[in-house]
């Protein structure tokens, strides 16, 4: 691991306006060279209040304190595509492009979930994807909060994001709304309890493996905690920190956007490790807990995507064939999700529930 990711450009859409200006020329360009070097940027002044994020991660944490009998009333689906409802400590493990059921079943034996718990909604009338909520009285005012948090991620989609990476690629301003109609996005409460700081920063577990999000981009809100790790862009493996910024929003383009501008736009591996020990050691050999909140965009499942005019050309032919949007991600969100590793998943609910005594032995992490 090297020196924090000091290079990772800010977009300011201060001045983007309804996209029509010279300002949002320029705003969309200086997108479009941040997804296409990095893949990752930081966003301000995107019109998401800061206030709402911080209800948000309040909220968030009130959700993770209750029982785990209460959070299980709202158990995720075991679908692996209906991404919904609560996932306890040890129910998912990315497994990054594998899809063959024997090797994935292989990977599933060998190494431990990802150290996490989450609870995940959607668009809130959504028919195909109905959202899980726990009854009103056990959690009041979550609901209402957590919905209102979704549309106004959205509506910056909407009005600025997607019209600023249509522009600058060339395209029609509105020219991804058609593909992102339906609203099969995601919003993901992320909760990784304490864990050794010792076993994270020696790589042998961590709280989330390398991976690619797989969707169309993916918006970021993060505490004050550190540890994800982004791969350095002109060193592969090799893997940097991108410390939290207060104001800002990260986002990351993913393999389905790649795929469709034919490798333009980049996907890039990122990780989340131990944070910083000087902000996070109190002396007790466990790495505080973080929260972090991602917003995933996904196109359409019955839209089909091909290649995108100006991305390809004599010198630069497709290189993907046409796929439905819903075929693909169906077919990664059922590589994350672990239906059938019982023992896996109650060995890792121990542990779980040892950390949460701050007993957690290091051997059997």
């Amino acid at each position: 691991m090297t020196d924090n990711l000091s290079s990772l450009p800010t977009i300011d859409f201060a001045r983007f306006g309804d996209g029509t200006s010279e300002d949002a020329l320029e705003i969309s360009r200086n997108l479009f060279n941040a997804c296409r070097q990095v893949g990752f940027a930081y966003l301000v002044n995107t019109g998401i209040p800061q206030d709402q994020i911080d209800g948000m991660f309040q909220w968030s944490k009130k959700f993770f304190a209750l029982p785990l009998e209460t959070k299980m009333k709202v158990p995720h689906p075991p679908e692996g595509w209906y991404h919904r409802g609560y996932s306890g400590v040890g129910r998912e493990q990315l497994s990054q492009l594998v899809f063959d059921p024997k090797e994935l079943h292989a990977i599933r034996i060998g190494k431990f979930p990802d150290f996490k718990e989450s609870f995940e909604l959607g668009k809130e009338d959504s028919k195909q994807l109905p959202n899980l909520w726990l009854p009103e009285e056990d959690l009041p005012g979550f609901r209402s909060y957590a919905v209102d948090f979704y549309n106004t991620c959205r509506e910056f989609q909407v009005a600025r994001f997607l019209p600023a990476l249509a522009l600058g690629l060339d395209l029609r301003k509105d020219f991804f709304l058609g593909y992102h109609e339906d609203s099969g996005n995601q919003l993901r409460l992320l909760h990784y309890p304490e864990a050794p700081t010792s076993v994270l920063e020696s790589g042998e577990k961590g709280r989330i493996g390398a991976h690619t999000d797989f969707g169309t981009a993916t918006l970021l809100f993060q505490d004050d905690c550190g540890g994800l790790e982004v791969e350095s862009p002109s060193e592969p493996g090799v893997f940097m920190p991108v410390q939290p910024v207060r104001g800002t929003v990260l986002v990351n383009i993913g393999d389905f956007l790649m795929r469709w501008s034919n490798d333009k736009l980049k996907s890039t591996l990122h990780r989340v490790r131990a944070p910083p020990r000087k902000d996070n050691d109190d002396g007790s050999g466990l790495t505080r807990e973080r929260f972090s909140i991602p917003y995933f965009m996904s196109a359409d499942k019955d839209k089909t995507i091909e290649c995108l005019p100006g991305c390809f050309g004599p010198d630069d032919p497709v290189k993907y064939e046409p796929i439905n949007a819903g075929d693909y991600v169906n077919m990664r969100l059922e590589c994350n999700v672990l239906t059938s590793a019982y023992s896996l998943h109650v060995t890792v609910r121990k542990l779980y529930i040892a950390s949460c005594s701050r007993i957690l032995r290091c051997d059997t992490f």
